[in-house]
């Protein structure tokens, strides 16, 4: 599928920032310039009122170079969960914040087992004095470190909560949790009687809307580091010379190469195709539908990245493992992101049972 002319000047932009600008004033000028962080916000909230494809096409470009930034955890996932939890005050409360870029959320949610199931939450919610208790250890929470806003999604008496935690009281502890991939920001956070403020009612579907979208996301990051790796690994192959040739003529590895990038650009094609239907704020689309193309580009771009990424040091020979080479970077993130928001055979399994229920 192709972009149109307004996505195509929306990915130009930002590869330009991408390119010229500083790491630490990456994240504002993204956001002040471009409006990354309220592209799929709506304009009441002061978003762009816009849709995962626009996201996609960002997150694509984050991921050619493996950009650190809290598009996925914050744009995505907890403004999404915010907005799905149907709770007008807290979005009118918080988005704004959030889509300018001068604040960023975190929504702790998932138990060690990563499954990011909005049954099997982390932390357990109970009323107390005319609010809410909570407590719990959230793993692998996105930019949770550094967050001004934190979530937490709660085991509550009446079903699966959404909670709006104030992080600086002394019931919330935040740690960094070590992660293969160093470009990817993770947290623990455990709560210990912090005080909560409930967003919405019942979160399970919201939770669910939240992880699918974040899935599309996500998928398009790996499209655009499975390119990114590829287009380096052909750029070695047209250089790099062995028995009076450039390996690049060798016709097997031309085919290898070949094969890569029709799995790359297959990837692509899914990945926006699902952002398309999945549509902007309002979409007519139903949750079954958007789960469905959330799990297909979960698996498949998981599988492709992976295996882009390991192709891509093994064709570079003996510096494809080095430190100083960027292979391994690519490596890292694929077996990260193939764990994030569930692994890929919990996604398969999930869209198999959701065919054959049809």
């Amino acid at each position: 599928m192709s972009l149109t002319a307004e996505q195509r000047d929306l990915r130009d932009a930002v590869r330009g920032l991408l390119a010229h600008t500083a790491p630490d004033s990456l994240w504002p000028r993204l956001c002040g310039e471009v409006g990354v962080a309220g592209l799929a916000v709506p304009e009441r909230y002061g978003g762009a009122g816009s849709g995962p494809a626009e996201t996609g096409v960002v997150m694509e470009e984050l991921g050619r170079d493996l950009t650190c930034s809290p598009m996925l955890g914050s744009a995505v996932l907890a403004a999404q969960a915010l907005l799905a939890s149907g709770d007008d005050d807290a979005c009118a409360r918080l988005l704004p914040a959030l889509a300018a870029g001068s604040a960023t959320a975190a929504l702790a949610w998932t138990t060690r087992a990563g499954r990011w199931d909005p049954g099997e939450v982390a932390c357990r919610a109970e009323p107390s004095g005319g609010g809410w208790e909570l407590s719990g250890e959230a793993h692998y929470v996105l930019d949770g470190l550094d967050a001004g806003v934190l979530l937490a999604a709660a085991r509550t008496p009446d079903g699966t909560g959404l909670f709006e935690v104030e992080p600086g009281q002394d019931g919330v502890r935040r740690t960094a949790s070590p992660a293969l991939d160093s470009s990817r920001r993770l947290a623990v956070v455990r709560l210990t009687g912090a005080r909560g403020r409930r967003v919405g009612g019942d979160a399970a579907a919201a939770l669910s809307q939240a992880r699918d979208l974040a899935c599309l996301a996500l998928g398009a990051e790996q499209v655009g580091a499975a390119r990114r790796a590829l287009d380096l690994t052909v750029e070695y192959a047209l250089t790099r010379v062995q028995f009076g040739q450039v390996i690049g003529g060798f016709q097997a590895l031309r085919h290898r190469l070949a094969d890569l990038h029709v799995l790359v650009e297959s990837a692509r094609s899914l990945c926006r195709a699902a952002a398309a239907e999945a549509g902007g704020a309002g979409s007519a689309e139903g949750p079954a539908d958007l789960g469905r193309r959330a799990a297909a580009v979960k698996v498949y771009c998981s599988d492709v990245l992976t295996q882009t990424a390991a192709e891509m040091i093994q064709l570079h020979g003996a510096i494809g493992i080095t430190w100083e080479h960027p292979a391994h970077r690519y490596l890292k993130r694929a077996h990260g992101a193939r764990h994030l928001f569930g692994p890929p055979d919990q996604h398969a399994a999930a869209l198999a049972a959701s065919l054959l229920d049809r």
